[in-house]
């Protein structure tokens, strides 16, 4: 991928949302499954598609638990991932004549 080129696993419009959304965590910070499904107003089955193409580009770590008996779900965002939304957001500013 050239300095010109926006990465396609994260230019699909949902996908961007979802890698926007977990950027702006702090990094180590985690958000549950339903949390991140009503912030983005996306379905479930719709959320779980792109949580699986970002993870098996290794920008996003999903990770299943018990909450007592309850199963929880939490994703956050990689270090690789927070990379890849750092050279996307730059790679776009550039391609929009930006500076910053």
């Amino acid at each position: 991928m050239t300095d010109t080129e926006l990465d396609p696993v994260i230019h699909a419009q949902a996908r961007l949302r979802v890698v926007a959304a977990l950027a702006a965590l702090s990094r180590g910070d985690r958000i549950s499954f339903p949390r991140l499904q009503q912030l983005l107003g996306m379905t479930a089955g719709n959320l779980s598609t792109h949580l699986r193409r970002l993870e098996e580009a290794d920008y996003v770590r999903i990770t299943k638990t018990h909450e007592g008996r309850t199963p929880a779900t939490y994703v956050d965002l990689t270090e690789t991932g927070r990379a890849a939304f750092h050279r996307y957001t730059r790679t776009l500013r550039a391609l929009l004549g930006e500076t910053s």
